[in-house]
């Protein structure tokens, strides 16, 4: 006998119901998100842009910053629709959708910043062969790595949720769909479905924090080492930026699916995820732009030669007109 699914839509609650919250908050996340998009488009365009930033480094920075725009497209734009919706809704299949592509993102940013941490480890910890080591071709072969398997994950999960049949009730409380909350909402058994997405979480999320914990360990030994000052300065600011993005990033998941819940974790988690699903995408560019010397040198010439480029055809009009 085929699956039937009774529910044909979840009721998403979001964060609050009263309509002047409820415009503040489409205010407020608009103006996040549009900011998200600007300081992302910002740092690929200037890396782009400046040879001094076609390295490594940078080249993983800006597959972050393109991953960044996916993450946040994916919930803060019908997030933004359903602040001024009456009917908050979201069909079975737009809900398992937007799983499919919150994984995805999820899944490769996890493994765009375990290759940034390896990658400041070769830089710091073994200098001389570092672009022997990170050459071209293999950062191309960690990048693609990264789609590859976030793409595997988010396929695997999003077939086995297209089979559970969903009975009532159809209210999710939270601002999006994810994947632990649409399985407490099937009226199926969905043994399967936890088994498929702990053994993702356990192979590859608990590889790749391992390995950027590992690398992070090696980094400040080697650093701790270096006698002056000035270098153990020097060498830590190169991987300060990452350090800072990676602390968010796992920090927050931690405490929204690894901690025991109780009723205070239980309130805030849709706090802790506005974290790494909105906010994260937002600080990223921030802290690199604000704490990388490179990053903000690039962009100075950017806007000089922008500027000098607008002034030479003000110049150049100026003189026809006379």
């Amino acid at each position: 006998m085929e699956n039937q699914t009774t529910v044909t839509e979840f009721i998403l609650l979001g964060f609050s119901s009263d309509p002047q919250m409820q415009i503040f908050l489409f205010v407020l996340f608009l103006v996040i998100y549009l900011i998200t998009l600007l300081a992302n488009i910002m740092i690929i365009l200037v890396i782009r842009a400046d040879p001094q930033l076609h390295t490594p480094m940078y080249f993983f920075l800006s597959h972050l910053s393109f991953v960044d725009i996916c993450y946040s497209s994916v919930t803060v734009p019908n997030m933004l629709i359903n602040f001024l919706a009456e009917h908050k809704t979201i069909s079975v299949s737009g809900c398992i959708a937007q799983i499919f592509f919150i994984i995805l993102s999820a899944g490769t940013e996890i493994f765009i910043l375990s290759a940034m941490a390896y990658d400041r480890y070769a830089a710091i910890c073994d200098p001389l062969h570092y672009m022997e080591t990170m050459n071209k071709g293999i950062c191309v072969l960690l990048v693609t790595g990264a789609w590859t398997i976030g793409f595997l994950d988010a396929t695997i999960n999003a077939v086995f949720a297209l089979k559970l049949n969903f009975c009532g009730p159809n209210q999710i409380s939270h601002f999006s769909c994810e994947l632990p909350r649409l399985l407490k909402m099937s009226c199926t058994d969905i043994l399967t479905n936890q088994m498929v997405l702990l053994t993702f979480v356990v192979i590859f999320g608990s590889s790749c924090f391992l390995l950027t914990l590992i690398s992070y360990i090696h980094i400040i030994s080697t650093i701790l080492r270096i006698r002056s000052t000035e270098g153990r300065r020097k060498a830590f600011s190169t991987c300060s930026s990452h350090l800072m993005v990676v602390t968010a990033f796992y920090g927050t998941l931690t405490i929204v699916y690894v901690l025991p819940k109780n009723d205070i974790l239980r309130g805030l988690n849709k706090v802790f995820s506005v974290f790494y699903t909105v906010l994260t995408p937002l600080l990223n560019p921030l802290i690199y732009s604000l704490r990388n010397r490179e990053v903000k040198e690039g962009l100075r010439k950017g806007l000089t030669n922008l500027l000098g480029q607008n002034e030479t055809e003000r110049i150049y009009v100026c003189s026809r007109l006379n």
